[in-house]
């Protein structure tokens, strides 16, 4: 399913990125490595000594032109659902808005060359980037949030599928963005569409936009999924239902302060005698799927889209 997967040699995370690669089967149990000797490059930034950036990089890695978007067919193989490490991910199979917020990491020599999961070769000075669940191919804009650099790059690989990391880039990638001595840092990505209008230069939004990739299908209580539907104006994510008022109203107070970036839309809805927990209303399908997604991944939990 994940092209990546047929190179013979398993890809391990690296220290700059922490990342399980996109090239471990989603039926094979995943093990972490053996510590490795660390070693730091001259441009900085700690890896293990089989990975970082290679013996000689280019000498102007900034002269490296970012991806230009263009419309390619997507690759059906990298499109259908699949399971990592435990965790389900549904990627999107059509290019449309996507925004989000999260920690970008890079990926180096020890992956040159083995192909990602689009069947392509990793070229690690190539602009390209690993994601869970966006497109392949497409084209994003990533931003650092900490010095605003922005770089444009190819999306043809999947991953990182550790922790809450948004994004693993290609090293030209994170040396542009000045990621490599951290190894990480905070980013805001946002889905090119071309022809759409938004490929040109764009500040990162003021707002804290939503991220994963975890499909859930029941809430705590095993209710039955509701079907979405094309009312785009009234969909929500349940996050749970009580019998007592007391249980829905702790409840609430405790995903408000685990989930700080949605308390704004977090509310008790009583129907039927139930105390449901709701958060939303949000804009379209795309986005209540996101972040119901970012909600399993984070807390563990089930959770479902539905309209009201």
């Amino acid at each position: 399913m994940l092209t990546a997967c047929g190179s013979a040699e398993k890809r391990e995370p690296a220290e700059t990125s922490d990342r399980t690669a996109a090239a471990t089967p989603p039926s094979t149990p995943e093990t972490k490595p053996a510590a490795k000797p660390l070693a730091t490059g001259p441009r900085g930034g700690a890896y293990y000594l089989d990975d970082g950036p290679g013996d000689n990089p280019p000498p102007d890695l900034d002269k490296i032109p970012d991806a230009i978007p263009k419309l390619e067919p997507l690759n059906r193989g990298t499109a259908r659902p699949y399971s990592v490490m435990g965790r389900s991910y549904t990627p999107m199979t059509t290019l449309g808005p996507y925004r989000a917020r999260g920690t970008a990491t890079w990926y180096g020599r020890r992956y040159h060359g083995l192909k990602t999961s689009s069947g392509e070769p990793y070229d690690m000075y190539a602009m390209t980037a690993a994601h869970t669940i966006l497109p392949i191919p497409s084209y994003v804009r990533v931003t650092s949030l900490a010095n605003g650099r922005t770089v444009v790059v190819r999306v043809n690989d999947r991953g990182p599928f550790i922790g809450d990391r948004l994004i693993d880039l290609s090293y030209t990638a994170a040396w542009k963005l000045g990621l490599l001595a951290s190894g990480s840092g905070l980013v805001e990505v946002e889905l090119i569409v071309p022809g759409s209008g938004n490929a040109g230069p764009r500040p990162p939004s003021a707002e804290t936009p939503v991220t994963a990739s975890v499909s859930r299908t029941e809430t705590p209580t095993g209710e039955p999924v509701l079907p979405m539907t094309s009312r785009w104006g009234g969909l929500y994510i349940q996050l749970g239902a009580f019998g007592s008022q007391d249980n829905a109203d702790n409840y609430l107070a405790r995903m408000k302060a685990q989930l700080d970036w949605l308390a704004l839309k977090l509310h008790v809805f009583p129907r039927d005698g139930l105390f449901r927990i709701h958060a939303g209303p949000f804009a379209s399908p795309a986005e209540a799927r996101v972040a119901a997604d970012r909600i399993s991944q984070a807390l563990g939990i089930k959770t479902i889209v539905l309209s009201r």
